[in-house]
């Protein structure tokens, strides 16, 4: 970071959300409510996960790592906009926007990437049932968590270091609820606009590469679908399969739509909306999807508030 920058700016000033609706009491109730479901929901889906003997398959451990970041990514900004709330402004620490551009960068592309592992997970229990204990294995399923972590970090360093070594000599209110780089990038006095096309590719090839694996593993698992003569295979199939796309529907519409529309369609609105629709919404709907259509998980929640209620039992006993 240069001394320029460090002298010119030493924080940034965040735009609440609440402050664009007239009814912020209510969008504020709606927007906390939302945080505990989603923060619960994602908990007890790791726990379950974690406790469930059935549950310990390649499937549920990616789940698990999907929880996992459900319940990371609302908490770097969430928490933050809501501690503020009624202020129609807050202020935010040069290191503390560093932070959460990096965190938010690094959980979405790692997230990205963990979802088309996903698919190709289906892909095979699907396609290679009888070879699955073995392309699926435990270390294999360690790689897969383990690449998608890196590439998420490799990403985030350098967004992150190159966005903020721009020097930031005007305006210092960010147009946004959180940091992010679009918004950020509209307060630099440099020029970035070679840096902004070279995201723009680097966004299209990020978001592309992931979503081709998944549009090809899903291609292949419709195909052996259809194939199939028992239809409760085929219920099954459909079952798991159809709520992993559904979140994947919800994951890379938002994505698609923040790093791959030209900024000259953006407005601050429609930035704000799309940003709580990925930071909030998706990671609280992602447990609702898998656990209402999953009678594995649900069974497992069952056993779990009945072992729950035979320990209270025993305590008043």
């Amino acid at each position: 970071m240069s001394n320029m920058n460090q002298s010119e700016i030493s924080n940034f000033i965040l735009i609440s959300l609440f402050s664009r609706s007239g009814t912020h009491e209510l969008l504020f109730s709606l927007v906390a409510a939302i945080f505990i479901i989603g923060l619960l929901g994602n908990t007890i889906l790791l726990i379950l996960i974690q406790l469930d003997s059935r549950l310990h398959t390649p499937m549920y451990y990616l789940l698990s790592q999907l929880s996992l970041l459900d319940v990371c990514f609302p908490l770097i900004t969430i928490p933050k906009m809501v501690s503020e709330f009624p202020k129609k402004e807050s202020l935010i620490s040069f290191g503390g926007c560093a932070a959460q551009i990096f965190f938010l960068t690094m959980m979405g592309v790692a997230e990205g990437v963990l979802l088309a592992l996903m698919s190709y997970d289906r892909f095979v229990a699907v396609c290679y049932p009888l070879q699955y204990p073995m392309l699926m294995r435990h270390q294999v399923c360690l790689f897969m968590v383990a690449s998608s972590w890196v590439a998420g970090v490799l990403n985030a360093s350098i967004q992150t270091s190159i966005t903020l070594n721009f020097s930031y000599c005007a305006s210092r209110v960010v147009d946004h609820f959180f940091c992010e780089v679009p918004a950020l990038l509209k307060l630099s006095c440099s020029d970035t606009s070679i840096y902004e096309l070279a995201l723009s590719i680097s966004g299209v090839l990020i978001l592309m590469l992931p979503l081709l694996l998944i549009i090809s593993s899903y291609g292949h698992v419709l195909r052996a679908v259809l194939h199939m003569h028992s239809q409760e295979a085929r219920n099954k199939a459909f079952t798991t399969c159809s709520s992993h796309i559904t979140v994947v529907g919800l994951f890379y519409g938002a994505a698609v739509f923040m790093y791959m529309v030209p900024g000259s369609y953006h407005n601050p609105h429609q930035d704000n909306m799309v940003s709580l629709f990925y930071s909030l919404i998706t990671p609280t709907l992602n447990p609702l999807i898998y656990s209402l259509r999953n009678r594995e998980v649900q069974i497992a929640f069952l056993k779990l508030l009945s072992r729950f209620r035979n320990k209270q039992k025993m305590i008043i006993i």
